[in-house]
């Protein structure tokens, strides 16, 4: 294993340095290779000696967000400062960790679309919290803490099923999975949240829905179009309702809806607005894995639409993941296979409720009231397992709340945990 730099870097009002691990791709596997995983330490110039506190991104497929100084980038940072050092990690297959990407379908010696997709059973949770533990070690730390936002939390509840005498505290944010739900239930309830956000969005914006329809037809025609040259067919478009899972979403799809499909801003703003691009491929390829606490998923999204959505195309979908979408998006057609083969994947349990009702770690979680798609009914069960859990229920925030509110939000879980 590698050591971190010897010396920080110097960013405005931060000390930053780097640390790369080799773990192996199977843990319980050594024999069948290595990958790297990244991590960014960041501390106040005066803190470098304080508990560390990991950040464990959203996604599942995406990186660590990259600090700034002033004014402190991500918005929670400077609060966790104050507190903490703070270790942000960059997930297997993610940012400066070993990255999954084409090169992964057409290198040397790649597996057929079977065996990439077992390697991807691999890049799940359950190995995240296996790599995390790998970075403790090497750093020689006895106990951290943890921040988990949205697929994030899920990491930290496996966290806690497993290894929850290496935690101090660990703190949610719109994160809390359900425990020993079937996956298709899960995404029964992100439907009916879908529906009822999408009759919000048309009430706040005027005439909004008449032109939703006008812009459905031109995609209908194949008049909309990526600066790539794909089409966006009525379906992919409709995936833009992720976009009112977040504050200030809202705003951007009607923005969005006032422009011409011809126009060029109107092309590359919808590109850079869809769900699920070529960025973060791993994105898409396992995203409905991170649901499923057990069994395969066999595209529930899919296979759970509602006949409500078939009979009003007004009305939008979420963070829903299609078989279609590897047709449609060229940067995703490349993974057609293995994104089939995933979905038939047997999933192992990634929570045990039982162990879960013994755990003494101080927990506080940010639960929102309107979370489109970590149901808060379900969150509430979920909280109810852990003996020190605090949750702060609020509908101040959307599912992107620490995006928007950070340095406030944590500052509530910190003290919500540690009782001040």
């Amino acid at each position: 294993m590698s050591q971190p730099t010897s010396e920080y870097s110097v960013l405005p009002g931060l000390r930053v340095r780097d640390h790369r691990i080799e773990v192996p791709l199977v843990h319980d596997d050594p024999a069948r290779g290595t990958i790297e995983v990244y991590a960014r330490e960041v501390a106040a110039p005066d803190g470098t000696d304080r508990p560390f506190l990991v950040f464990l991104q959203g996604g599942p497929g995406c990186e660590a967000p990259r600090p700034s100084g002033f004014p402190s980038s991500p918005p929670w940072l400077e609060r966790a400062l104050a507190d903490y050092c703070v270790l942000m990690l960059d997930q297997r297959g993610t940012g400066r960790s070993t990255p999954f990407g084409e090169a992964d379908l057409t290198g040397d010696g790649a597996p057929d679309a079977a065996g990439l997709a077992e390697q991807l059973t691999h890049y799940r949770a359950d190995a995240i919290v296996a790599d995390a533990e790998a970075m403790r070690e090497h750093l020689g730390v006895q106990r951290w803490s943890l921040l988990g936002q949205s697929f994030g939390g899920f990491t930290s509840l496996h966290y806690l099923s497993t290894h929850a005498d290496h935690l101090a505290e660990v703190y949610f944010t719109g994160g809390l999975p359900p425990v020993g739900r079937p996956v298709d239930e899960v995404y029964a309830r992100t439907y009916g949240h879908m529906a009822r956000k999408s009759e919000l969005f048309y009430r706040r914006h005027p005439g909004a829905r008449e032109r939703m329809v006008e812009v459905l037809a031109a995609c209908e025609r194949g008049e909309v179009r990526l600066p790539n040259g794909d089409v966006v067919t009525p379906r992919w478009f409709r995936t833009l309702g992720h976009l009112l899972g977040g504050t200030g979403g809202s705003d951007h799809l009607a923005h969005l809806l006032e422009g011409d499909v011809r126009a060029p801003w109107f092309r590359h703003d919808l590109a850079g607005l869809l769900p699920f691009g070529g960025r973060n491929p791993l994105y898409a390829v396992v995203h409905e894995s991170s649901y499923c606490d057990g069994g395969p998923t066999d595209w529930s999204a899919a296979r759970t639409y509602p006949e409500a959505f078939a009979e009003d195309e007004t009305l939008l979908t979420g963070e829903h993941l299609y078989p279609w979408h590897f047709e449609v998006s060229s940067e995703l057609a490349p993974f057609a296979q293995v994104a089939g083969c995933v979905a038939e994947v047997d999933w192992p349990r990634l929570y045990d409720a039982d162990v879960l009702r013994s755990v003494n770690v101080p927990c506080a979680a940010a639960i929102y009231a309107d979370d489109v798609y970590v149901d808060r009914e379900f969150s509430e069960q979920t909280a109810a397992l852990l003996p020190n859990m605090r949750p702060w229920i609020t509908n101040e925030y959307e599912h992107n709340g620490l995006r928007i509110g950070g340095g406030t939000i944590l500052d509530r879980l910190i003290r919500l945990a540690k009782d001040r």
